[in-house]
């Protein structure tokens, strides 16, 4: 049986707790780590665990019986978490993002090369049927190239969600909306098509006046024959999260709707029912999922622990995700294009860089140890309504 230990307890781990309860027979969680004293207790006595409880996740190193360390921190400690649970040899799932800088990621990708070590990034949403169906869509090449791609990562957050300690400043959140909340888009992309050659970005603050960091963010993102829009928001009232892709011969989107042309004589649009049938009909062939979400990619993990294979989702797909985002914080913050890929002098490629550059649109003003107000949203199930 896997023993796994979480590190971090906060809003986040209750969705890898729920995933860990539902393979009893194939994996305990054997300790819970949170630096603010009685946190970590609390969540244990919340879900009836038998484990035990940490204030350092260095104290759960040496234990032999624990072989997974699931990293549920806030993300400036994303790395160096991940680096020594790999250097002792244990294998890491790590909460997205996967760090605030590239140069990280890569000390992240080094631990895990040299201890012969497995790591995963979270990124949940590919283990949800309406994202593994456009993904094969786009595969198949029914609705031909990509010509036209619109992400739109619309999230609303109050004013006080960066009242919280570890939120709303470069230096513990590593960024804004663009890093936190769209980073699930932006792997999306990156899966569905790549990185692009160039990216052209403006940053804003429009409502947060508590956090340094961006609250919105406008992208326009240049691959070969193709165009792509991104638009990473905490502004956007009812969080309808979109991707759109317009293809040679057809519009495919999750959630799913599929929209075909043929060009009439003069030019102007018909309706293409054939394919958009044939498109449907594909899609709804497709098996499905038997774990979504958060269960969907930690079964993954299980799995991959237990037979020897590739995690579904490794630590490139992540360094992929940060490439992009920072590229976005680079042509926002010089208000300047930016080529892709990008090369380890560039400034931008440690986090120091990062912070010298970046701006700063306020003084964060509070910082609170608990926000209470429920459960939280994870983003959208991508099913149309």
């Amino acid at each position: 049986m896997i023993q796994v230990a979480i590190i971090g307890t906060g809003n986040i781990s209750h969705a890898h707790i729920h995933a860990y309860l539902l393979f009893p027979d194939r994996v305990r969680i054997a300790a819970l780590v949170d630096i603010i004293p009685g946190k970590a207790q609390k969540v244990k006595e919340m879900y009836g665990l038998d484990c035990d409880v940490y204030l350092d996740h260095h104290d759960v190193l040496g234990r032999e019986d624990i072989t997974l360390l699931d990293v549920c921190t806030p993300p400036y400690v994303h790395a160096g978490i991940s680096i020594n649970g790999m250097n002792a040899k244990k294998n890491v799932l790590c909460e997205k993002p996967m760090a605030p800088s590239l140069a990280e990621c890569d000390e992240m990708l080094r631990a895990r090369d040299k201890n012969g070590v497995r790591l995963s990034v979270i990124a949940q949403n590919r283990f949800r049927k309406p994202i593994r169906d456009l993904k094969a869509l786009l595969d198949s090449g029914l609705a031909g190239p990509v010509r036209h791609a619109t992400v739109d990562s619309f999230w609303w957050r109050g004013h006080c969600y960066y009242d919280l300690w570890w939120r709303g400043t470069w230096e513990k959140e590593g960024g804004g909306c663009t890093l936190n909340h769209a980073v699930h888009h932006i792997d999306m992309l990156g899966w569905m098509m790549g990185l692009p050659k160039r990216v052209t970005s403006v940053l804003a603050n429009t409502a947060h006046d508590n956090a340094e960091v961006e609250d919105l963010s406008i992208s326009i993102l240049e691959y070969p024959r193709a165009l792509a829009s991104l638009t990473a928001s905490v502004v956007d009232h009812g969080e309808e999260q979109t991707l759109t892709f317009q293809c040679d011969r057809a519009k495919i989107a999750a959630p799913f709707s599929c929209v075909a042309s043929i060009s009439k004589p003069n030019g102007f649009p018909e309706g293409n029912e054939a394919l958009e049938k044939e498109i449907a009909a594909f899609a709804d062939a497709l098996p499905p999922i038997p774990y979504t979400g958060h269960d969907g990619q930690i079964e993954n993990v299980l799995f991959a622990l237990e037979n020897g294979t590739d995690v579904a989702i490794g630590g490139e797909d992540g360094r992929r995700t940060i490439e992009l985002i920072t590229a976005i914080y680079k042509s926002g913050s010089l208000k300047t294009a930016v080529d892709l890929p990008l090369a380890k002098d560039d400034p931008f490629y440690t986090l120091e860089g990062i912070m010298a550059h970046v701006p700063h649109f306020y003084q964060k003003t509070a910082s609170a140890l608990e926000l209470d107000g429920g459960p939280i949203t994870l983003g959208s199930d991508y099913k149309a309504k």
